[in-house]
C-alpha cells in the first residue's frame, strides 16, 4: 500500500457502520484504502464495493476477494451497483475531500504550497482542469466559482484580476495563482485565504457538490432497513448538504410531512452533533483537524 493518508476518524467511523460479517458495504472513497482495510477486518463472508475516480488509487487493492474496486466516480453508486445486481447494501461511508498523498503530489497541483500545474483533476481523464477554469471562465462565472465554493466576500476582485493578468499570459501554475493572489490577502491569513482559493477551484473542477447530492439521494436508496449512512466531511459547504439531506431528505433541511403528518424522511441521524476527531488524533494527523463525521440510520 502506498503512503496515502491515515484514515481519519477510523474506528469512530467502523463502529459507526455497526458492521455486519456477511454483510455488503460500499466505501465510497477508496484513497489508500484505509478505511476499507478495516472494514474488511470485520467481515467474513461479506463484500465490499470500493469507489474511486483516482487511477493511482489502484494501486492500493488489497489481494482480497471480498473486495471489488470501481475506478468511477461515487456519483454513480446506483448504477454500478445495478450493473452488480446488488439491490441493497448494509452500509454506506463516505471520507470526503482530497487525500494526503494527492495533496502532496505537486504535479496534481491540489496545493498552494508546492510549484506545479494548476491542474486539480481527482480523475485525470476529465477535460476540465483547474488551468481551464481560470484562463477559461469568463469573469462572472470565475466570480461564482469563488463565491459559492470559496465563501470569498471579494470573490468579484479576485475574478477581475485573473482576468486581467490571463490576457498577458495563461496562467498554469501554482505559484502564477499564487503570485496574483498577493494583493488580496490579510496579515496572518495567507494560508487560509489561498486554501478557499484552491478550495473553491477543485470543487468546479471535480463537481464535488453534484456529486455528493447524488451519493446522498442514490445511497439512501441502496440502504437497506437498518443500514447505516456514514459521512466524514472537511467544509461548511459539504457538512450543510449531509446535515440537511440525513435529518430532512432534502438539501435545504426542511423536513416534508404528508396529509397525516407522518414525516417523509427516508433516514434519521443518529445524532444531532457531528462526531469530531480527538485531541490526540489532530496532533497525529493534522488533516483530521476540520472533519466532521455524520451518521444516519435507513428507516425502511
Amino acid at each position: 500500500m502506498t503512503n496515502y493518508h491515515i484514515p481519519v476518524l477510523a474506528s469512530e467511523s467502523i463502529d459507526a457502520l455497526d458492521i455486519k460479517p456477511d454483510g455488503t458495504y460500499v466505501d465510497a472513497t477508496f484513497g489508500g484504502g484505509g478505511h476499507s482495510k478495516l472494514i474488511l477486518n470485520k467481515l467474513t463472508r461479506g463484500q465490499l464495493i470500493a469507489f474511486d475516480m483516482d487511477s493511482d488509487a489502484a494501486k492500493n487493492i488489497p489481494d482480497d476477494e471480498r473486495l471489488l474496486f470501481v475506478n468511477h466516480n461515487y456519483a454513480y453508486i446506483k448504477q454500478f451497483l445495478d450493473y452488480l445486481n446488488i439491490d441493497k447494501v448494509d452500509g454506506i461511508l463516505a471520507d470526503l475531500g482530497i487525500s494526503s498523498y494527492q495533496i502532496d503530489t505537486p504535479e496534481r497541483g491540489f496545493a498552494h504550497r508546492f510549484e506545479g500545474t494548476v491542474d486539480m483533476r481527482m480523475n485525470i481523464e476529465n477535460n476540465l482542469s483547474a488551468k481551464t477554469v481560470l484562463n477559461e471562465y469568463s469573469e462572472n462565472e470565475l466570480t461564482r466559482v469563488l463565491r459559492e465554493y470559496g465563501e470569498l466576500s471579494n470573490a468579484k476582485r479576485i475574478a477581475h484580476n485573473i482576468c486581467l493578468a490571463r490576457q498577458a499570459k495563461p496562467i498554469e501554475t501554482t505559484n502564477e495563482l499564487t503570485e496574483l493572489l498577493k494583493e488580496f490577502e490579510k496579515p496572518n491569513k495567507q494560508g487560509q485565504f489561498r486554501s478557499q482559493v484552491f478550495q473553491a477551484l477543485r470543487i468546479e473542477v471535480n463537481k464535488e457538490l453534484d456529486g455528493l447530492k447524488n451519493l446522498l439521494i442514490n445511497g439512501s436508496n441502496k440502504l437497506k432497513k437498518d443500514g447505516r449512512f456514514v459521512i466524514i466531511s472537511y467544509h461548511s459547504l459539504e457538512d450543510r448538504l449531509v446535515k440537511n439531506f440525513f435529518k430532512s431528505g432534502n438539501f435545504e433541511g426542511v423536513v416534508e410531512k404528508d396529509f397525516y403528518g407522518v414525516s417523509q424522511t427516508k433516514l434519521k441521524p443518529l445524532s444531532s452533533k457531528a462526531i469530531t476527531p480527538s485531541l490526540e488524533e489532530t496532533k497525529a494527523n493534522n488533516r483530521a483537524r476540520s472533519a466532521k463525521m455524520r451518521v444516519a440510520v435507513k428507516l425502511s
